[in-house]
């Protein structure tokens, strides 16, 4: 086989153009972007939301996002690690805790725009699919989802967020075909497996395994769980006090930072030009003293 050196001409680098910075750095999709941004002409300045879910190794964020041409504004935010403020003090990146910040993001956004009253949605997770109804007043938030990057595969934890959304009041357009207990060949989604997920029955399930076939790896794995006091047997209560408590009050809680720590300086605080001044005058002062002093002392001994 022949291998011929790709010869690039000066014309090749002068009609280069380089693609934007996000999809460099492989951040952005910008084929689903430009979907997701794109208003019609006839509805003027109205901004199109998005329902942006996002996973990092130890949070969830959840925003209501709208485009502008200045850049995005986020209207509402909910994260993970509000969670303990609501009950759930450990497993804060799962299905069921993907599905509590798609429900406080749902509560908080339509707490803010006062339509909190007036779509409740599903007030009792049954694993079914849902979606909320216009009344006669107020059309409900509508909302796109916005997965990102994400590999959007049966039962990933995206779709538990999207769950929690629409359980709380969202109208996000959706199938039902990605939720956890889709079955494909009879193409219809089973409840009670979804329901499973919502309320953490997976990981139960899988401490009671665990438990059984390697107690210690049980011990390491769970450690967080056994600290907190969270069994396989309490967990489903556990997310329905979390649920009710998320529907009481989802506004976010102002936290008090501590007051930085005074530390020592080592380094020699730069002086302003008045201080400057006032040193260099008194050591000329101290100069002139010490050579006044000195003409004296040979006076003396003439």
């Amino acid at each position: 086989m022949v291998f011929v050196k790709p010869s690039k001409s000066n014309a090749y680098f002068k009609r280069y153009q380089v693609k934007f910075r996000r999809r460099r750095d492989g951040k952005t999709d910008y084929r689903a972007r430009i979907r997701l941004i794109n208003q019609d002409k006839n509805k003027y300045n109205t901004p199109k939301y998005r329902f942006v879910v996002r996973f990092t190794n130890k949070d969830i964020v959840a925003q209501i996002v709208s485009a502008s041409i200045a850049g995005d504004i986020v209207k509402a935010s909910a994260y993970a690690h509000e969670l303990p403020q609501y009950g759930l003090t450990v497993g804060l990146t799962n299905y069921a805790a993907a599905y509590c910040t798609g429900l406080l993001l749902a509560r908080r956004v339509l707490k803010m725009l006062e339509m909190d009253e007036e779509y409740e949605g599903n007030l009792e997770a049954t694993g079914e699919d849902f979606s909320v109804e216009p009344t006669e007043s107020r059309r409900p938030f509508r909302a796109l989802l916005d997965v990102g990057l994400i590999r959007t595969t049966t039962g990933n934890r995206v779709f538990g967020a999207l769950k929690g959304a629409l359980d709380g009041g969202l109208d996000i357009p959706h199938s039902d075909k990605r939720f956890a207990g889709f079955n494909k060949e009879n193409k219809q989604l089973d409840a009670e497996i979804h329901r499973n997920y919502i309320y953490g029955g997976h990981v139960s399930n899988y401490m009671k395994m665990l438990n059984e076939d390697e107690p210690e790896k049980f011990q390491t794995h769970f450690s967080q769980y056994l600290k907190k006091g969270v069994d396989a047997e309490s967990m489903e209560e556990l997310y329905k006090k979390v649920h009710a408590a998320i529907r009481a009050d989802p506004n976010p809680k102002k936290t008090e930072k501590p007051a930085p720590k005074t530390h020592k300086r080592y380094n020699l605080k730069k002086l302003t030009y008045e201080e400057r001044k006032n040193k260099l005058i008194e050591r000329v002062k101290a100069l002139n003293g010490a050579a006044g002093g000195d003409d004296d002392d040979e006076e003396d001994e003439e």
